[in-house]
């Protein structure tokens, strides 16, 4: 089934006077909501006992938990050991998520720095691949791993590269940012056709069963000549991208994927009214 959620926790989780990861398990419960993201943003810090703790409290509610690993990966990075550090961060996250009871990694795939955009790509697929074989190594293929597409014009992650990246393995499956593809695209995403020719180019491209269960970030994003400026919430009437014409276009092609609500500190209600409007069809 298609599952909503927000990424961390709103404002209001704290207005509530609630502190603890634990307890957004039974906020995320009681707005109806399905899943939730934990980030690992600025690094790993959770210990092993605190992971498993989060993974009680939100099995106990029948709540599914992802994560995002963190924002500092780059696969393009020319320097060896910095990549090093790429695959850890991954992995480290993977194994967090394990821990957690969860099955999803979403992560940022580079950055082009100062290289052309073909080089660039060329390594973050050679690196991909290395990753891959971690994946493998460490047991881990049971995780699905989602490379991101990416809302500013400097890093890799459109649509297409992507795709690209989720070919070299089954354990890759698209995390789209719908939000990340408008900002790119100058607004792009204005049409339940351009959602339509959007998705069914990815499943034409990696085949249905892979896209039926694919990862999304939903949110509203300004945007500037080099792609994404920063998250805003459904009260934006200047930006988009708007989530109805997206939920036709899932509900026509039967597609089921997690959906997060990545908006700025209203990520729970956005992803309620999200699920609203797709249950509304």
């Amino acid at each position: 089934m298609i599952k909503f959620g927000p990424s961390g926790n709103s404002l209001s989780f704290f207005e509530e006077g609630h502190t603890h990861t634990e307890e957004a398990a039974r906020y995320v419960k009681e707005r109806g909501l399905d899943c939730f993201e934990y980030s690992f943003g600025r690094g790993i810090t959770l210990s092993e006992g605190k992971a498993v703790s989060i993974g009680e409290a939100f099995r106990a509610q029948g709540v599914e938990i992802s994560v995002h690993a963190p924002y500092f990966i780059n696969f393009a990075n020319p320097d060896d050991e910095m990549a090093a550090k790429s695959y850890n961060y991954v992995l480290s996250s993977a194994k967090a998520l394990k821990l957690m009871g969860g099955n999803r990694v979403v992560f940022h795939p580079a950055s082009q720095g100062k290289d052309t955009r073909e080089a660039a790509v060329a390594r973050t697929v050679e690196r991909l691949k290395i990753l891959r074989d971690y994946i493998y190594l460490n047991d881990l293929q049971n995780v699905i791993f989602c490379p991101e597409t990416m809302g500013k014009t400097a890093q890799i992650g459109t649509p297409e590269e992507i795709v690209a990246f989720c070919l070299i393995d089954p354990v890759y499956t698209p995390c789209v940012d719908f939000g990340h593809v408008n900002a790119r695209g100058q607004g792009c995403l204005k049409s339940a056709e351009d959602y339509r020719r959007l998705l069914e180019y990815m499943i034409a491209e990696l085949g249905y069963e892979r896209m039926k269960h694919f990862h999304v970030h939903f949110s509203m994003i300004m945007y500037g000549a080099k792609g994404e400026i920063k998250h805003l919430t459904f009260a934006d009437e200047v930006y988009g991208p708007e989530f109805a014409p997206l939920a036709q276009v899932l509900h026509d092609l039967k597609l089921e994927p997690y959906i997060v609500s990545e908006a700025d500190g209203t990520q729970a209600e956005e992803a309620a009214e999200m699920k609203r409007i797709y249950e509304s069809l």
